[in-house]
């Protein structure tokens, strides 16, 4: 009844494949009711961002333009032309933010490094700026003064603009060494302080949404090979700079370096179907183990070697899209990653789709399957993002099953508004953190190893190609303020609850939680429009104000002039 029901009413999204563990549980998905319950001693609460999302600051104090500054002063680019040139000002505001950090009483906040801001053309041999390589040793210091520690990201897609320019980015294999010369640089000059360190944050899209759709910077729409290629040399360069790390910094700084790898959760249609099985297992593999595979196993998934090979084959190509790795590259690659970083958003149910011979083929039709919706799902937010918590729990699970069991962070939850006006008491939200968070409390149990939660995002920021049109942060950003003030949506007060807790002790306290949450956002909510008021009176005192009084010395002159003519 479910399948059909899902066939004729859920919404087709995508396409998407390839295969999975084949002990994986499949047919075992019984979400089961709340679990109440306290996390390990230990547990990591956090929250993160990323440099071009809200540093602003684009062209200052010697930062270099990265990819995204090329590719948002394009027109055409970004919902309502819009850029991160100043984002959320975040640059001047490191110690009001870290206020914010202070009051959620979280341990960890995961920050990336801007790559162009501390080597302006990416060449190290070519230009080092100081004052960017200042500004992040003061945020460092800031942070680990208020006892919140540095969870750093050494690539979160902003790639200097002269690297694209000069070689085509993460097309071309110098890529590896200029970006290493970088990791080099972080790990001499930050080291000392930083002890968890991420290569790349969700290599994922920078390889599809980069180079395979053109939807990102730097825009290229090189169907069917390009994000192979752009993967393919940002797992050898994640790989070089983990050795880098092990061989000449891990004795002195004793630190750890992982990846960040962000997947949904495919689900089979029918769980008792061999093709939804493999279907769904194609779709993990295409996100998840196009990156993993190769980190924990030493090579891609083979499912995805035998999709794209054999479509390959099909357009008469000698050789596979997908790129080989040699038996020393393998060898080279395999066990480089001392945690896994997790990002995860949504579900998506999965079943087989063949697509017609195609002379041109895509990553999409690479894997011969469909996504679909429930139309159940909540979706708060954009169409993308539907909130499905268990799909959470059979994702960590599927990794324990997968990968061995590696130690796990999450590095991105949350869920995102896409109303224009302000959503200070955001019900959604409190909702999706309380069902997200409970599954991993839930896998936690199952002996998944995972030791540490990022919400994202600490702050409404620019969010890529959809300019700020949509809004992840736990607090609210006025924009239409030249001071972009910060305001705190319900979602703060309830997960600062959680973070004191350490979890959900009882049914009953939860749910004071929400009361109290939704009570405080209220009382925000007046604040904020008071503070719009204002803002709109500045406005008017600032632009109408000379306006009028322009005007009405324009006037007078025009009335001076026709009074002295006819008095003449």
């Amino acid at each position: 009844m479910r399948r059909h029901m899902l066939r004729c009413w859920a919404v087709l999204v995508a396409l998407l494949g390839l295969s999975v563990a084949e002990d994986f549980p499949w047919t075992k998905n019984n979400p089961g009711s709340f679990y109440y319950g306290t996390f390990p001693a230990g547990f990591l609460w956090g929250v993160g961002s990323s440099a071009y999302q809200t540093e602003g600051a684009w062209d200052k104090d010697g930062k270099g333009p990265s990819i995204w500054d090329a590719f948002t002063h394009r027109k055409g680019k970004v919902h309502r032309n819009e850029t991160g040139d100043s984002a959320c000002d975040g640059y001047y505001k490191v110690k009001d933010d870290i206020q914010l950090l202070k009051e959620l009483k979280v341990n960890h906040y995961l920050l990336s490094i801007s790559w162009p801001r501390i080597m302006p053309t990416g060449i190290k041999a070519e230009q080092l700026n100081e004052k960017g390589i200042q500004f992040y040793n003061d945020t460092i210091n800031s942070l680990l003064e208020n006892n919140i520690t540095p969870i750093v990201s050494l690539y979160h897609w902003d790639l200097p603009q002269v690297l694209q320019e000069k070689y085509g980015g993460w097309q071309n294999i110098s890529m590896i060494n200029y970006f290493n010369d970088y990791a080099n640089l972080c790990f001499e000059k930050f080291g000392d302080r930083v002890k968890h360190w991420i290569t790349f944050s969700n290599p994922w899209a920078v390889a599809e949404k980069g180079y395979e759709t053109g939807e990102h910077a730097p825009g290229l729409k090189l169907g069917g090979c390009g994000a192979y290629k752009a993967a393919h040399h940002i797992i050898k360069t994640h790989a070089k700079v983990w050795h880098s790390y092990n061989n000449t910094w891990r004795r002195e700084q004793r630190g750890m370096v992982g990846i960040s790898l962000t997947s949904g959760w495919g689900e089979p249609v029918d769980p008792h179907s061999q093709t939804d099985r493999d279907a769904a297992e194609r779709y993990i593999q295409f996100h998840l183990g196009w990156f993993a595979n190769p980190i924990y196993r030493g090579d891609y998934p083979e499912v995805m070697k035998n999709y794209v090979g054999r479509k390959s084959a099909q357009q008469g190509l000698g050789t596979s899209r997908l790129p080989t790795f040699s038996v020393q590259e393998k060898t080279y690659i395999k066990g480089t990653s001392d945690f896994l970083g997790i990002g995860h958003f949504t579900t998506r149910y999965v079943l087989q789709k063949n697509f017609p011979f195609l002379q041109v083929s895509s990553y999409h039709t690479d894997h011969d399957l469909a996504e679909l919706v429930d139309p159940s799902w909540p979706a708060p937010g954009p169409k993308w993002l539907y909130s499905v918590p268990w799909g959470f729990r059979r994702l960590l699970n599927f990794i324990k099953t997968q990968y061995g069991n590696p130690l796990i962070y999450v590095t991105e939850n949350g869920v995102s508004e896409t109303l224009q006006c302000p959503q200070l008491c955001d019900e959604w939200r409190i909702q999706y953190l309380k069902g997200y968070i409970n599954e991993i409390l839930k896998a936690l149990n199952d002996g998944v190893n995972v030791k540490g939660y990022t919400a994202w995002s600490l702050l409404d920021k620019f969010e890529w190609n959809k300019g700020f049109s949509e809004r992840f942060g736990l607090y609210h950003i006025d924009f239409t303020n030249k001071n972009k003030p910060r305001y705190p949506k319900a979602s703060v007060d309830y997960y600062k609850k959680i973070i004191s807790a350490n979890g959900f002790p009882n049914q009953r306290e939860v749910e004071n939680w929400h009361r109290k949450a939704m009570d405080t956002c209220s009382a925000t909510h007046q604040h904020l429009a008071a503070d719009s008021l204002i803002t709109h009176m500045e406005m008017v005192t600032e632009i109408v104000l000379p306006t009028v009084f322009t005007l009405c010395i324009l006037i007078s002159i025009v009335l001076l002039i026709f009074y002295l003519r006819n008095h003449s």
